[in-house]
């Protein structure tokens, strides 16, 4: 099939380019939030930067399910909530529950992360309803499913949270920083991307794929230089930031 050929092609390619952007990125840090600056073009208010990036692949994902074969399977339909889930959160209830002052993000930083969603958002929904084959109801009790699925809620639930901990920071129109303190920010500067972290490798394990190992990989990628440019942040503008918290793997790093 000449799809599937591009397919295999794309997934090496976008496996590639997972390690160029980690590299890039522990160098620049994205000019959005905190580390929003000048000189990066046009920019939407950070409200409508979400919705603008992370609306996209909740929508593409169902365009990939219905029309793919593997669509009858309750596997699928597994998989396609634990997506929508994911999606509907970032594009809509995160940006929703922002507050202080709103921030702008440049369309270029746009732009970068539709591309990034429509990549990983092609390579698993083709791969899970199309070319995986159908999934019998065995895959219901196949240990890596239910590990995998576990996984990701743990994750999602430990994201949310810690969103939720920040926003309890700041009072409805506050601006300003403050040292979070609540749940695993005890002892990590993001437990909001170390839970994206972990969703996305249970995705990777329940879904036992290449594509799903590829947006894990993704994920570290864009994520962990961004926790480590945050932990330096509070370091250097809080004298009193607790010596011992890590960045992002509690205990570790």
């Amino acid at each position: 099939m000449l799809e599937r050929s591009f397919f295999d092609i794309f997934v090496a390619v976008w496996f590639a380019l997972a390690l160029v952007v980690f590299f890039l990125l522990s160098f620049i840090t994205a000019p959005y939030g905190r580390y929003t600056r000048r000189g990066w073009g046009p920019a939407l208010r950070d409200r409508w930067g979400w919705l603008v990036m992370e609306a996209p692949p909740a929508i593409l994902f169902v365009v990939f399910f219905a029309a793919g074969r593997n669509r009858a399977s309750v596997v699928s339909l597994v998989f396609l909530a634990l997506w929508e889930l994911h999606y509907i959160y970032r594009a809509f209830v995160f940006p929703l529950g922002m507050r202080g002052r709103e921030e702008h993000m440049p369309l270029a930083v746009i732009a970068m992360a539709i591309a990034f969603n429509a990549g990983n958002c092609y390579i698993n929904g083709r791969y899970l309803f199309e070319f995986a084959g159908a999934y019998g109801v065995h895959w219901l009790h196949d240990v890596r499913f239910l590990a995998g699925l576990v996984m990701f809620l743990t994750g999602y639930i430990i994201h949310i949270r810690a969103d939720a901990a920040l926003r309890a920071l700041r009072t409805p129109g506050a601006n300003g920083y403050s040292i979070p303190r609540r749940g695993l920010y005890q002892w990590i500067s993001c437990p909001n991307y170390f839970g994206e972290i972990v969703e996305w490798t249970g995705w990777a394990v329940a879904t036992w794929s290449v594509p799903g190992v590829a947006f894990a990989v993704w994920t570290i990628a864009n994520l962990a230089p961004r926790a480590l440019a945050h932990h330096r942040w509070y370091r250097t503008h809080f004298d009193e930031y607790p010596a011992g918290r890590k960045a992002l793997v509690p205990g570790v790093l």
